[in-house]
């Protein structure tokens, strides 16, 4: 009988931690809610892009636990480039971008797609406020964010990823950003690099619906940047610089308003590609330096250090959307 008791007090207490501390202590498995949606411990993606003639409609897939090649795992409702990406804890979300060649056919479509579906087609969710294009991308918890000028446009947007629907205008950014990436962290959203060419290191709230401020700069300046998130530093790699293609990797905090540093390099100076955060390193895919790259490279967030080419995007493309992983 004792016994009997004991078991039961034991299941009853095991069933109590399950509820406050998650499955994952109890199977090893990270869910994806665990990790926030500007960092990812499976897989990242790229979706869009211009191979060299006009926009892509793929999604690819890089494997976050080995290095390897990538994988075509479904298409967007329509081909594009020069879109942004954002990530909730199951979707991934690319919004705006060109449908066309040259900078023409620009659209407001948000898209979104599930991580752990297999193959299937991005369904269109919502509406951005007016067509954009080259527009950077953040990630909260909660809602997408799309910081851009394009347009005419200074604004920042804000969407939901609990419910399907537009975005609405939440601040204004600092200045005029094109070709600028995005970087989140758990507080803040913040764009590096533009072009024509500045240092500037922009931050935007989370908590709260208000505008962007001018927090530090880059080593050099450049747009066309890849865009990645520790929890600790925004990172951005590469880029085009008034001496060309680049290949600097640089990281600034996220704890205090500060300038970035130069940690590192990618394998090969190229802009305008895609970036992507796991849990332990940034990565850089495609871009555009010389011709359309399929390069995927990554870097350690441990450590400062070149980055390593470990695999080969399914389409070389550069322009597409970046932030998108779990």
């Amino acid at each position: 009988m004792a016994n009997t008791l004991l078991n039961a007090a034991k299941d009853l207490r095991n069933d109590s931690l399950r509820e406050l501390v998650s499955e994952s202590a109890f199977t090893g498995e990270t869910p994806a809610a665990a990790v926030p949606g500007f960092q990812g411990s499976n897989y990242g993606f790229i979706s869009g892009g211009n191979p060299g003639g006009s926009g892509d409609d793929r999604i690819d897939s890089l494997s976050f636990t080995s290095d390897g090649n990538s994988t075509d795992v479904g298409n967007l409702s329509v081909g594009r480039w020069n879109c942004s990406g954002q990530s909730s804890a199951t979707h991934g979300y690319t919004s705006g971008g060109n449908t066309g060649t040259a900078f023409n056919g620009p659209v407001d479509t948000i898209d979104k797609f599930p991580f752990t579906s297999g193959f299937t087609t991005a369904t269109d969710v919502g509406n951005l406020t007016g067509a954009r294009t080259k527009v950077a991308g953040q990630s909260s918890i909660p809602n997408g964010y799309g910081y851009n000028t394009a347009g005419g446009s200074a604004t920042i947007e804000k969407f939901s990823f609990t419910s399907d629907g537009n975005s609405t205008s939440v601040g204004n950014t600092v200045a005029s950003r094109d070709y600028s990436v995005g970087q989140s962290s758990t507080t803040h959203g913040y764009t590096s690099g533009n072009y024509p060419i500045t240092t500037d290191i922009d931050k935007f709230p989370f908590a709260s619906d208000d505008d962007a401020t001018d927090v530090g700069d880059l080593t050099v300046g450049r747009g066309g940047n890849f865009g990645q998130s520790s929890t600790t530093h925004g990172y951005t790699a590469g880029g085009y610089s008034p001496a060309g293609n680049d290949n600097p990797i640089d990281k600034f905090p996220f704890s205090s308003d500060a300038n970035a540093t130069d940690v590192g390099d990618l394998t090969v100076a190229r802009q305008t590609g895609s970036g992507q955060s796991s849990t332990t390193h940034g990565y850089s895919s495609g871009g555009y330096g010389p011709g359309t790259s399929n390069i995927i490279d990554k870097f350690p967030f441990s450590t400062d250090a070149n980055a390593t080419d470990v695999g080969d995007l399914t389409l070389g493309r550069y322009q597409g959307g970046e932030g998108q992983q779990y």
